[in-house]
């Protein structure tokens, strides 16, 4: 979705009599929310995380009219247009979402999941056991 709105707002993103200041602006105010709609409840894995922020380097890039052979560094391109990374953000929204909860009263449906203790145990090595139904068929 966030590559959506990236082409609905590219017209203003990649114009070059634009100051890049402003760019960014536009950036933060309209493409990247829609990017990380939903990211405070998405499980933390590392290849969600680096999509977005190679998407986000990508169309920085783009907007800004540098390649990667013009050989500048992320960090400066971001300095630029003054936005700040991606997994940042995330993790603000993250501990947003998480003081939200922590609020809510313990009777909360959603305060519930704090008691619940999960069994700390591994599945051996070899074949996994038969199911009943597999057990069943083979008779």
């Amino acid at each position: 979705m966030g590559w959506e709105k990236w082409k609905y707002a590219s017209r203003v993103l990649c114009n070059k009599r634009m100051p890049a200041g402003l760019k960014g602006k536009v950036y933060r105010l309209i493409v990247r929310p829609v990017a990380l709609y939903g990211s405070e409840c998405w499980p933390i894995k590392k290849a969600p995380v680096q999509r977005l922020v190679v998407a986000e380097i990508r169309m920085i890039r783009w907007m800004c009219g540098y390649m990667r052979m013009d050989r500048m560094s992320n960090e400066l391109i971001k300095y630029l247009v003054k936005v700040t990374p991606i997994e940042d953000k995330m993790r603000e929204t993250r501990l947003r979402w998480f003081g939200h909860v922590k609020r809510r009263s313990v009777d909360a449906p959603v305060r519930t999941c704090e008691g619940i203790n999960i069994p700390n145990s591994k599945r051996g090595r070899g074949q996994p056991k038969k199911s009943l139904d597999e057990v069943i068929r083979e008779d």
